[in-house]
């Protein structure tokens, strides 16, 4: 059974129209009372309040920092090891992070439901992709840990009842691996009230408004945090603290620090994701890897800053330029299709499809309604509606066509993905690239261990999600940021658990 909001609600909640809007309704969200299991800070006297001093009566076994997949994984599953003195931090008013933004899905391998489906796949195949995606940047440890507990992680949601059936493919990929909710709707709408729900099943405490800001250390040892929550600061005592922070695609100051050439990008990251993890931790003596790799995604539509699911491309999409024209294979990795698109004329392209591609992928209504979809009676039609040239357009249609239709071989190589566009209604989205995802970050072990310089184990600190480095290299695979924060969210907690015990 899927745990899943109704989208358009947790669009509402979460995310609006734009991740600008981030911020305007999350008011509604205790209101509503989507959050039960918060807690709040225990209240400072008025004389502390006066002097400002800070509290340090409040301890735990472990405090995790960050609501987006791997916080809320790493809860969970730190609590049913057994570790239930735990209390997870998100600094925002609503939680999930940027993982309320994941569409495209959860990559998988030789998981329940692709034997279901007859999907003939491999965790070797995977790991291998995987690292090509990456240009074999990537830690090839890490990245077989991930894959090779990648089914795992798909039934352990399952379980949660966050059920991922519905499976399709994404660039850079060989293999239906993507596994979305049973609908084809965006993942994260699905995921994260699901992870919340199970939260609550188990009455652990999120704190709301609640700002990790430094790392408290004993020595060589991370024993706790300090927060920032009501306007006063104290100290949270920890034996294990779990960051969980997210990337830093909303802090231009931080990404044109390590990409200047990324200045000025709108980007798909929401307010929060403002590269705190990476200041604390590289504080606490912990090293960051691969900081310069901050990913931009093809398909973004940049007036409001929206992600166009990778899974409409591998669902049929392609992608054309102002003159009508294909020009790249749409199913190549994303720092490959962004290139190409910045080639051509006005450095942006339209991501065309037909009534099928709608009706099969549920984001593109919430595109629609976000009045950024263009739509024509026919292919003519929509020619005239974005402004290029009807002919020019009418032929790539055609060309595109006969690789499903006549097994003609596709001039730009693709394929993955192909379908033949029927006759009626076509569509189309106005994208550019936008930064998307940060690959680098705190340096980990499969134990989630955060590392110093010499790849020592920082005692008392772990790691896990976007806010770690190494695993994706200088390029990520469409649908492997789920999988990275299910396996490594799952696996952090279940070892503070053990490591505690």
């Amino acid at each position: 059974m899927t745990t899943n909001m109704n989208e358009q609600e947790m669009q509402t909640r979460t995310s609006g129209v734009t991740r600008r809007s981030f911020l305007a309704g999350v008011g509604a969200l205790g209101a509503l009372g989507v959050l039960g299991g918060l807690s709040g800070c225990a209240p400072q006297t008025q004389e502390e309040a006066a002097q400002g001093s800070p509290e340090s009566n409040e301890s735990y076994d472990a405090v995790i920092v960050g609501t987006g997949g791997a916080g809320l994984s790493a809860a969970i599953a730190a609590y049913d090891k057994g570790l239930t003195n735990i209390v997870v931090l998100e600094k925002m008013s609503a939680y999930g992070g940027n993982t309320n933004f994941s569409s495209s899905g959860m990559n998988a391998s030789e998981t329940i439901f692709q034997a279901d489906q007859n999907i003939e796949d491999s965790n070797d195949l995977f790991a291998q992709e995987t690292l090509d995606g990456g240009h074999n940047t990537g830690d090839p440890e890490l990245v077989a840990f991930m894959c090779d507990n990648s089914a795992g992680a798909i039934e352990w949601l399952d379980d949660l009842g966050i059920t991922l059936d519905n499976i399709t493919l994404t660039g850079g990929m060989s293999v239906h691996r993507c596994h979305r909710p049973t609908d084809g709707s965006a993942v994260g709408l699905t995921l994260v009230p699901g992870l919340v729900a199970a939260l609550n099943n188990r009455n652990i405490p999120i704190r709301m408004d609640c700002e990790a800001t430094e790392l408290v250390k004993d020595g060589d040892a991370v024993t706790g945090v300090v927060v920032k929550e009501d306007n006063k600061t104290k100290t949270l005592n920890a034996r294990a603290v779990i960051l969980a922070t997210g990337g830093l695609g909303a802090n231009q100051e931080m990404v044109t620090k390590y990409r200047p050439d990324l200045a000025g990008y709108v980007t798909t990251n929401q307010p929060g994701a403002t590269g705190d993890g990476y200041v604390m931790a590289e504080n606490a003596g912990a090293q960051l890897v691969q900081m310069d790799q901050i990913q931009i995604h093809p398909t973004v539509e940049q007036d409001t800053s929206t992600l166009v699911a990778e899974g409409v491309r591998g669902g049929g999409a392609i992608l054309v330029n102002s003159e009508g024209n294909r020009f790249f294979d749409e199913m190549s990795t994303r720092d490959k299709v962004s290139a190409a698109e910045l080639e051509q004329p006005g450095s942006f392209a339209w991501c065309v499809f037909d009534q099928q591609v709608y009706d099969n992928n549920k984001a593109i209504a919430k595109y629609d309604s976000a009045g950024i979809v263009k739509q024509g009676a026919d292919t003519a039609a929509l020619a005239q509606e974005i402004g290029v040239d009807a002919e020019a357009l009418a032929a790539t249609v055609a060309a595109y066509n006969a690789i499903t239709t006549d097994g003609a071989t596709d001039e730009f190589g693709r394929t993955e993905g192909c379908i033949a566009f029927a006759d009626g209604n076509m569509y189309a989205i106005k994208v550019a690239p936008g930064i998307h995802h940060a690959m680098g970050g705190i340096r980990i072990n499969v134990k989630n261990e955060a590392l110093d310089e010499n790849g020592n184990p920082i005692p008392g600190l772990y790691a896990a999600g976007e806010v770690t480095g190494g695993i994706h290299g200088n390029n990520r695979i469409g649908g492997n940021a789920v999988c990275d924060i299910e396996v490594f969210g799952k696996n952090v907690g279940e070892v503070v658990a053990e490591a505690l015990s």
